[in-house]
């Protein structure tokens, strides 16, 4: 079938083809904010002349709540990927095999999954300042739990089961509903990247410091460490919460009831695609974060490396997330998406295959860091695209329920795989496969926005310019 696109005004991105005759961009509370339209009449660029955020929020609030959103997000992402510092010295110390501590850490991402959801759904309703201080409370109690533990019974209980909780209260969901609120449609694929991005700056330091500690303090050390870093949550919460005045309805989705937002989504084969293949993106992630550690340990490299390579992943991903987002912003955002799969994939095949070595752990961690969490901005943005912001943190958090599973089977299959056979060969070979799989599914999904959404059975402009293959 063939469709035309305009080769006109294109907005922050995104171009006509995807909106209704008449319509224009809905913001915050109703329809387009007043004294955005004018400027971008005057204006064909992309974002240009136009300010980011809405009109009842001034730029410099809506930078500190950006960034108030963009610290918690660091902070509780950055303690949660070093927690694979931890799994050899704390194994070793309590006694345990390292499948019980890959077990926690796997339990943890299946709580994260299954209360994402529910968390997100009462961040929709309610909004997101008191749940994200009640996730910094839970991850406090969760480090102090793990830092007395004397058996893998603490280990679990404090990584694995508080932690999972307090993940879904302070990270993504968290993040891309402030955001989402903030931040104007034509601008919200960079906002959703350049949160998301900060995920990793809290690990370009938290790692370092969580490796140095431990090789000079123990690994018990290291938790109080952490636990410090963690109580710095509750003022990110306070000040990120402040966008929780400004409405997550628009004039198009105000009535919409939970119940409905479910059955569309349900029923739309691009959204059950991409949560699908969201599966693969959390079992790569989570199996390299929990077991890198491990494998470069056994290949006797320095301990210190795997913090560098940690760190490198939280350096690159900076940049990676912001990229997304900036090119979410622009390009077909399902394309991106496969991508980002396929050329993980490739990554890991090309690293497992070469000896380790210094150079090669690195250059490998800044590939992946490029790659890491540029699926947020990209699945958010498509879900607020396709759906509207309504419900945005329920329907993400259903599809992170996906990306968890694969976390959970990343984490412990991949501790239960080397327990026995002795090698971590068959995960990576199952890892690369599945991602390619994925990739290939990305690239093909429908991606069309729903009729409230301007969609492709809403009434569309005459059509213009050159024909695309659909």
């Amino acid at each position: 079938m063939m469709a035309t696109v305009s080769h006109g005004r294109r907005w922050g991105g995104l171009q006509a083809r995807r909106w209704p005759k008449g319509a224009t961009h809905a913001s915050n509370g109703g329809t387009s904010e007043p004294g955005t339209t004018k400027r971008m009449k005057n204006d064909t660029r992309p974002g240009a002349g136009e300010a980011f955020h809405v009109a009842a929020m001034s730029r410099r609030e809506a930078i500190w709540v950006l960034s108030a959103a963009a610290a918690m997000i660091s902070i509780a992402m950055g303690i949660r990927q070093s927690l694979g510092l931890f799994q050899t010295p704390a194994s070793q110390d309590l006694g345990i095999k390292a499948a019980d501590f890959a077990f926690a850490i796997a339990i943890q991402n299946i709580i994260w999954g299954l209360t994402q959801p529910f968390i997100g759904a009462v961040i929709d309703k309610f909004g997101p300042r008191a749940v994200a201080l009640f996730g910094g409370a839970l991850y406090a109690v969760a480090l102090v739990i793990s830092a007395t533990a004397t058996s893998a019974a603490g280990i679990m209980a404090g990584i694995g089961v508080l932690v999972g909780v307090a993940l879904s209260c302070t990270t993504s969901a968290i993040g891309s509903n402030i955001a989402a609120r903030v931040v104007l449609p034509a601008r919200r694929s960079l906002a959703f990247g350049i949160v998301s991005a900060a995920g990793s700056i809290g690990t370009f330091f938290a790692a370092p410091i969580g490796q140095a500690v431990i090789q000079s303090g123990g690994w018990r050390m290291g938790f109080w460490v952490f636990l410090g870093l963690a109580l710095l949550l509750f003022p990110a919460a306070l000040i990120g919460g402040r966008a929780e005045r400004l409405s997550n309805a628009t004039s198009r989705d105000a009535s919409l009831t939970m119940k409905a937002a479910l059955l569309e989504a349900g029923t739309h084969s691009g959204y059950v695609v991409m949560t699908l293949a969201y599966f693969v993106c959390g079992l790569q992630l989570v199996f390299l974060t929990t077991h890198l550690p491990s494998y470069l340990a056994l290949c006797g490299m320095d301990p210190m490396l795997s913090a560098k390579a940690l760190a490198t992943i939280g350096l690159f991903n900076v940049f990676g997330s912001w990229a997304f987002g900036w090119l979410g912003d622009r390009y077909r955002k399902r394309t991106l998406l496969g991508l980002i799969y396929v050329l993980r994939s490739i990554a890991l095949a090309i690293y497992f295959l070469l000896p380790a070595s210094d150079a090669t752990t690195l250059v490998f961690a800044a590939v992946m860091g490029s790659l890491w969490l540029g699926v947020i901005p990209l699945v958010n943005g498509l879900v607020s695209e396709i759906f509207g912001i309504r419900y945005l943190a329920t329907l993400t958090g259903i599809a992170f329920l996906s990306h968890q599973v694969g976390s959970f089977l990343g984490a412990w299959g991949g501790g239960a795989i080397f327990d026995a056979l002795g090698s971590y060969d068959r995960a990576v070979q199952f890892g690369v496969i599945t991602g390619l799989i994925a990739g290939c599914a990305q690239l093909l999904m429908n991606d069309r926005p729903l009729a409230r959404m301007g969609g492709p059975t809403a009434p569309a402009p005459e059509p213009k310019g050159v024909p695309v293959a659909r």
